[in-house]
């Protein structure tokens, strides 16, 4: 799955949403490209649970 994270500047930013994926599943692969402002996520969880996460942690998202 993979969501527009628009609010990404920097690396601070790309080590907090890999955290807060892998808080909601220790097991996700996480690829973050800070350029495009995009998260792609390989996760056996629901993508609402993914949102959820990235929003609890400050990231406004879209699913694309």
């Amino acid at each position: 799955m993979k969501f527009n994270v628009p609010d990404m500047t920097c690396g601070h930013c790309v080590a907090t949403v890999t955290r807060a994926v892998r808080a909601a599943d220790p097991a996700a692969d996480v690829k973050v490209d800070l350029a495009g402002k995009t998260v792609t996520v390989e996760t056996a969880i629901p993508a609402a649970a993914v949102a959820k996460a990235l929003d609890d942690a400050g990231y406004s998202n879209t699913a694309l």
